[in-house]
């Protein structure tokens, strides 16, 4: 469905050692307009170019976007950058860029070395634990997650272990040791995956904790999601964390995950909007503290337990951002205005949930209250 330039270099096969020596040049197209630096465009031809960084996890939907508001308002340019959650928050505090995308919210320093920010919903999707087995081909391989915790510590190393063998009774598993591969640069996805296994093994939590880099017990490291996914598809017996729509997108097959009910969930469209639905009352106003809002692990025999806003950052006073002039300001925010409302359209054929009204309705009244030189700009 998408093209994306990935160079991955194998000098060898199976092994965790040569992976890692493979895993050394990832390259983003470069000819795609949604990957100029902001530094080399800001207009062109008297059109108005908004520049964002951030997620990789929303880079096929904000792509898709990119793609889809030239036809609507032809004199706006989407140029966007997907460097991972941790380098668009960065740029966003440093006012590089005009609007930041993160799959994990902003941690109460990370508000405070932004004051003014603002948190927009812009669309919801699911990590899935992809695997690479040459003895299992399909998707559905069960997965609980003190199992994923223990993995991604290095204590279970052999994909015969009793502890996955047990849950997978009749599935031919192999007795290769499993090779982990995890990001290499500061990713909301990996804040994502790492909140889940916090949340459901005590060790882990304790041990490496969550957040957007952690100091991985065991594994080999890849940037962003594309280099996560072509890790674990170009080599055997590997297992990684990717948003949906990678694993859909490269056809790899993804675990099915026991969750807070006891039930095995299969990430899908259906049972990541029933995690969403039983958390969307508890969300804060737009200019809040979302440090604490949480996705995974969420109630329900229907819920998948590892599901993610992105959202886009934004300064409620856009004048702050030197950037930004009121031209882009009421470009930007229609932009966001769109994405959240006639942009939902696009987001179940990638693997993405639309938005549920409450949540649109919150990020509605965010952009409301979004000024100018305090003028409201909607």
């Amino acid at each position: 469905m998408y093209k994306y330039s990935i160079k991955l270099t194998i000098l060898g096969l199976t092994t965790a050692a040569v992976l890692l020596a493979s895993i050394i040049v990832v390259s983003m197209s470069a000819k795609s307009s949604a990957q100029i630096l902001p530094s080399q465009i800001q207009s062109q031809n008297g059109q108005i170019t908004v520049n964002g960084a951030g997620s990789t996890f929303i880079f096929p939907l904000m792509d898709t976007w990119r793609v889809e508001y030239q036809k609507v308002k032809p004199g706006v340019n989407i140029n966007y950058q997907s460097i991972g959650s941790g380098g668009g928050v960065k740029q966003f505090t440093a006012k590089t860029v005009d609007f930041g995308a993160s799959d994990a919210p902003l941690s109460i320093q990370e508000q405070q070395n932004a004051p003014g920010a603002v948190h927009i919903p812009v669309t919801i999707g699911s990590v899935v634990a992809a695997y690479n087995i040459p003895s299992v081909s399909n998707k559905g391989l069960k997965l609980t997650g003190p199992v994923l915790a223990d993995i991604f510590l290095g204590k279970i190393k052999k994909w015969n272990a009793p502890e996955i063998q047990s849950i997978n009774p009749g599935v031919s598993l192999p007795s290769n040791d499993i090779v982990v591969v995890h990001r290499s640069d500061g990713s909301g996805t990996t804040y994502v995956w790492t909140d889940y296994l916090s949340k459901v093994s005590p060790q882990w939590s304790q041990q490496v904790g969550k957040a957007k880099s952690v100091p991985w017990p065991t594994g080999i490291g890849a940037p962003g999601n594309e280099g996560v996914a072509n890790a674990i598809k170009g080599t055997q017996n590997t297992i990684g964390y990717v948003e949906l729509a990678y694993a859909l997108t490269t056809k790899m097959p993804y675990a099915f995950i026991q969750n807070k009910a006891g039930k095995f969930i299969e990430p899908s469209l259906d049972s990541t909007k029933a995690a969403v639905s039983a958390s969307a009352p508890q969300l804060p106003k737009g200019d809040g503290s979302w440090a604490s809002v949480s996705l995974v692990d969420a109630p329900g025999d229907t819920s998948y337990p590892i599901a993610s806003f992105t959202y886009v950052l934004l300064y409620r006073e856009l004048s702050t951002n030197s950037g930004i002039d009121q031209t882009k300001a009421k470009a930007l925010t229609d932009f966001i205005s769109w994405a959240i409302t006639d942009g939902q359209k696009l987001a179940p054929n990638l693997g993405y949930v639309p938005l549920p009204d409450q949540v649109l309705k919150l990020g509605q009244d965010t952009i409301k209250s979004l000024t100018f030189h305090g003028t409201p700009i909607s």
